[in-house]
């Protein structure tokens, strides 16, 4: 047993399964190599000690004189990490990009910060939602993590995920976690290391025994979806006719912020927004204080450069603190709110403008073609600006063009909803698509079941998805 080996084990205050004894050796290989760039991909199934091991390791980096930086691709990700490591989790973007303004154009880009940090270890967590697809002006957020990591020396970077879940909007796969893109693509030295066993204090979690047979589905040829919730307290089943009882229930039990329903549709996530509204919180305006909203696109003009978000990106949680006055502008309805970062809670509040238009409207966001005109109107508000210059800056600054773009969030569909975990999750069917024994709808519902920590309830699911 190594030096770096034997650090774990002694941090590690579980007894390890065979898997984990086998991660322990490969950490030490992977911490004592100090040729090429140095990436361990750590894949688990949910329940397998991910977390333990985690915590573990950032305990025994110090002893061979490495620091450990923790990061995910979203607040809430960050949140939960920082939540079961007790250690501050920044979001990728904030720790990697600086705003900059183009001196040629006036614009605000996101830029790739110079890394001046040596000899530390990048642990990222939620690893499986990092896109490669180009984003904020940049090559992709995947392409600039592993450049701005390796651009400091003696440095090193852990990807942590689970390939079980849903890939990134518009790829097939998460290429974080493919082993021969990353080795490949990038020419990084890849350690890889896969746990599968449960741990022994999780056998009884329906929840993960849930979670265990989907994943195990996947390797199937002859893919068949078989839940069960008899002999468990913490997963259950449920008609349309029962989710006000029970909603209702989670939210005395949990908190309204700890409770969420995941859906299949932006327009399934609308219409159960308006009932928790109308019915369970008894609200009958478009909008009340104390709303919980998700900002679904992003937007970098409108917190200061000092936020710990860096900037409201798509997926951001806030809450309604206080409405102000409505506005009619460029052919869409604004509100003037004043409103707080759920997952930053030390940020201030901030004044800003969102757009009502969205709210009930059964796309993601804005469309592009509502986009567009909006863009045009605001624009022509500025052809008096000589300077192309000066008119980009005044066009980009525009407190309209800076108007969130938001949604209640109550209801969510599940992409929305990766890299949070909530108290109690409701899952609903809603409809059986002819396509729900294939691969696609077992990520979907195994990254549905494990948003949840203490209860799960599946809501309208057909009897043949279940065991006789």
């Amino acid at each position: 047993m190594d030096f770096f080996e034997e650090q774990l084990h002694q941090h590690f205050h579980l007894t390890p399964t065979p898997g984990q004894q086998a991660l322990f050796r490969k950490l030490g290989r992977f911490m004592d190599d100090e040729d090429g760039r140095p990436v361990f991909i750590l894949k688990g199934y949910a329940g397998t000690g991910k977390t333990s091991v985690l915590d573990a390791f950032i305990k025994a980096a110090p002893s061979l004189g490495y620091t450990v930086s923790l990061m995910a691709p979203t607040g809430r990700a960050a949140k939960v990490m920082n939540q079961y490591t007790g250690r501050y989790a920044s979001t990728i973007h904030r720790k990697i990009y600086v705003q900059k303004e183009d001196s040629a154009t006036g614009s605000l880009n996101f830029r790739l910060q110079k890394n001046k940090e040596e000899e530390t270890v990048y642990v990222v967590d939620e690893a499986s939602m990092i896109s490669e697809l180009g984003e904020m002006g940049s090559d992709g957020l995947l392409r600039d993590l592993v450049t701005y990591v390796f651009s400091g020396q003696n440095n090193k970077l852990v990807l942590i995920g689970d390939e079980a879940q849903l890939p990134p909007v518009n790829l097939p796969v998460s290429p974080a976690l493919d082993i021969r893109h990353v080795e490949g693509f990038y020419h990084a030295k890849v350690y890889v290391h896969t746990l599968t066993e449960v741990m022994r204090q999780n056998a009884a979690s329906g929840i993960l025994k849930n979670a265990t047979d989907l994943r195990s589905v996947l390797a199937d040829e002859d893919i068949r979806v078989q839940l069960t919730t008899r002999g468990f307290r913490d997963i259950f089943r449920m008609t349309s006719e029962r989710i006000e009882d029970g909603i209702r229930y989670a939210y005395d039990k949990y908190g309204q912020e700890n409770t969420i329903v995941l859906t299949q549709s932006n327009k399934n996530a609308v219409l159960y927004n308006q009932f928790i509204r109308n019915t369970i919180n008894y609200s009958d305006s478009e909008i009340d204080n104390a709303d919980i909203l998700m900002v679904v696109k992003n937007n970098y003009n409108t917190l200061s450069p000092e936020s710990q978000a860096g900037f409201l990106a798509n997926g951001e949680f806030v809450k309604v603190k206080r409405l102000g006055r409505e506005e009619e502008m460029h052919g869409f309805r604004f509100l003037n709110v004043t409103l707080s970062l759920v997952d930053y809670p030390d940020d201030p509040e901030f004044d800003t403008l969102i757009i009502l238009d969205t709210l009930y409207s059964p796309s993601p966001s804005l469309t592009r073609e509502q986009n567009q005109a909006l863009y045009e109107s605001v624009t022509r508000d500025y052809q008096w600006v000589k300077s192309a210059k000066e008119r980009k800056k005044m066009i980009r600054e525009d407190r309209y063009m800076n108007a969130l773009q938001v949604k209640f969030a109550y209801a969510l569909t599940c992409h929305k909803a990766q890299g949070g975990q909530w108290d109690a999750v409701f899952i609903d069917q809603y409809y059986l698509r002819e396509d729900v024994q294939s691969p696609e709808f077992v990520r979907w519902l195994y990254t549905a079941v494990t948003r949840g920590i203490k209860e799960v309830f599946f809501v309208n699911f057909p009897d043949n998805l279940f065991v006789s």
